[in-house]
């Protein structure tokens, strides 16, 4: 079988007929699926296929040119095409038919996000953290539900100022800000940001002032004995349909004027220029730039700028309304990630001078995030015995949702194609 561009083990699905129209090759199988493909296509995905790294080798001006195809035919359920030049390949089937179904696309594999109100989601979806570091199957639920979600809470983890880094090791590179990695946050007596104060926060997100925000945040509870100090958190997609539904003056406000986000520090010079309501290219996941500490400037004529701050008004009352949010004291040991660009986060205020709240966290791009989830979920990966460990405290994940486990052997079908 002729290299192909994965590493998962797919499940056998034999091609049952093979059409060719000159260079257009149309695939079908005994369910009624079907798949139609370009000669040039087939070339680069087989011939062209590096079997160590599973990437493209050939310059798109060495690709066999258009009418060098001379066969294409079934060969033991599987693909077989021949070119004029020599070269043939045997393409796996199981690989063709997840294209087919679009396996390949960006949303496979990680589910789609289910919107949410306070009367869906009472309190974030929990999951027992104890073993997170240790069973994968854990792993793979609670970042299924984060991605689905956009919320979703460890409880019982280790309360160790290390936990946050070892946690991110298991999950992709840590995205640097100018609080650095791993960083803290608990009141201080010089703070460089408003979350290291006792203040109340109003709901927002983190860092607009960047060209692409971080994708996901993490907040782990180290210690905790202040009075108040509690966590809020509202679905941005939600809250972007209601403004849309009931509020279409506002939502438009929201998504088309400008405004120009600053991070302000002594050693730091953070800039950006966006609608707080950022929806970006077509196919691009929701940013909402709601932190008004760096919120500069408006980016308008003037004779905007009333309805932009009218519009803003709607959206901060929105954002707070009791159906919208959610909230909930963190606990010693709770580990919260959540979707920055999608959730809206907030605090209650606190008095510092009383107790100590002291919370690590850290930044990983949503890349990140949906490719490790990918990994874990990837056909071919034998399920570890201690499955049962990945069942959520007080959520249900997607049925819909295999299980993952343990890491394939060393030793892959160069094929791709299950035993």
């Amino acid at each position: 079988m002729t290299p192909i561009p994965s590493f998962a083990r797919h499940e056998r699905r034999p091609i049952a007929t093979v059409e060719r129209d000159g260079d257009v090759v149309t695939l079908g199988w005994a369910d009624g699926a079907s798949f139609t493909c370009l000669s040039e296509w087939l070339h680069e995905q087989s011939i062209g296929i590096d079997p160590s790294t599973r990437e493209g080798t050939v310059e798109p001006s060495d690709l066999a040119p258009p009418g060098s195809l001379v066969g294409a035919f079934v060969d033991d359920g599987a693909l077989r095409v021949e070119w004029a030049t020599g070269e043939r390949a045997t393409v796996d089937p199981g690989w063709l038919r997840s294209i087919a179904d679009g396996d390949h696309l960006p949303g496979s594999g990680v589910g789609r996000p289910r919107p949410w109100t306070a009367s869906d989601l009472p309190e974030p979806p929990s999951f027992d953290g104890s073993r997170v570091l240790d069973d994968e199957s854990v792993l793979e639920a609670w970042l299924g539900e984060l991605c689905t979600t956009g919320l979703a809470r460890l409880r019982s983890t280790p309360t160790t100022d290390d936990l946050m880094a070892e946690l991110a090791a298991r999950i992709g590179p840590i995205r640097g800000s100018n609080f650095g990695g791993v960083f803290t946050v608990e009141s201080v007596v010089e703070p460089d940001s408003t979350a290291n104060t006792g203040r109340a926060l109003g709901q927002h997100t983190d860092l607009p002032t960047r060209e692409t925000p971080p994708g996901f945040q993490f907040l782990h509870c180290v210690e905790n004995t202040v009075a108040g100090g509690a966590s809020r958190m509202a679905d941005g997609l939600a809250v972007v349909e209601e403004l849309r539904s009931n509020h279409p003056e506002a939502h438009e406000a929201l998504t088309t004027l400008e405004w120009v986000f600053a991070n302000r520090a002594p050693d730091g010079d953070h800039r950006w220029v966006a609608p707080l309501i950022d929806h970006g290219a077509t196919g691009s996941p929701l940013t909402l730039r709601a932190f008004y500490p760096v919120r500069l400037a408006p980016h308008m004529p003037i004779e905007d700028q009333p309805r932009a701050y009218a519009a803003m008004r709607t959206f901060s009352a929105v954002a707070h309304d009791a159906r919208f949010m959610i909230t909930s004291v963190f606990e010693p040991g709770d580990l919260v990630g959540f979707d920055n660009r999608r959730i809206l986060h907030g605090r209650d205020a606190f008095d510092p001078g009383v107790g100590r709240r002291r919370l690590r966290g850290c930044y990983i791009d949503r890349d990140d995030v949906l490719s490790r989830l990918r990994v874990l979920r990837r056909p071919g990966r034998a399920a570890t015995p201690t499955a049962a460990a990945a069942a959520p405290a007080t959520a249900t994940p997607d049925p819909a949702t295999p299980v993952a486990g343990a890491p394939p052997p060393p030793t892959r079908s160069i094929g791709g194609v299950a035993p």
